[in-house]
């Protein structure tokens, strides 16, 4: 009984070692997806549209505040005029505040909604991936949180991923 006990007890931390790791590096996977592309130009495509609008907005701001300031140096422009154009003034910078603060509301909202499906896509294979290959971990590497792998201690399933995802 002694003996079996003994050799339970060596053999318990060779299970250890017998655990597989694996690795794989995202930065290399999410460019060269066909739906990160395109999510990322029609992202891109959103961005353009708010700042052209953005920088429209701010322009007109700019023209009303010249004009403003020339009736304000006027000394015959009455002082009704000078408040109703300086009320104007502030709602309008207020406006361009809330329509900035909106755009990049929407942009954070589409870039999450456009990555949730694609994410979802290299979970899924990366889940089939370690299943198949036995995994205990499969670790992303690209995100920083890893201080060391030992390569010949963990498999780079970076390839297999791509393979997974369709990506050459």
């Amino acid at each position: 009984m002694k003996k079996i006990l003994v050799m339970i007890l060596m053999l318990a931390p060779m299970s250890i070692f017998a655990q597989k790791f694996a690795h794989f590096n995202m930065a290399d996977i999410l460019p060269n997806m066909e739906e990160y592309k395109t999510a990322g130009a029609e992202i891109q495509k959103l961005t353009a549209q708010y700042q052209e609008e953005l920088e429209r907005l701010q322009k007109e701001y700019q023209t009303k505040g010249e004009e403003f300031q020339k009736l304000s140096e006027d000394q015959s422009t009455a002082q009704a005029i000078l408040q109703s154009k300086a009320q104007d003034l502030q709602k309008m910078e207020q406006s361009i505040q809330d329509f900035y603060q909106a755009s990049q509301q929407d942009l954070q909202k589409q870039q999450s909604e456009k990555m949730e499906p694609i994410q979802a896509k290299v979970i899924a294979a990366i889940k089939k991936i370690g299943e198949a290959g036995g995994y205990v971990y499969v670790v992303d590497v690209s995100t920083g949180a890893i201080s060391f792998i030992n390569p010949s201690l963990s498999t780079d399933v970076t390839a297999q991923l791509k393979a997974e995802l369709g990506i050459k």
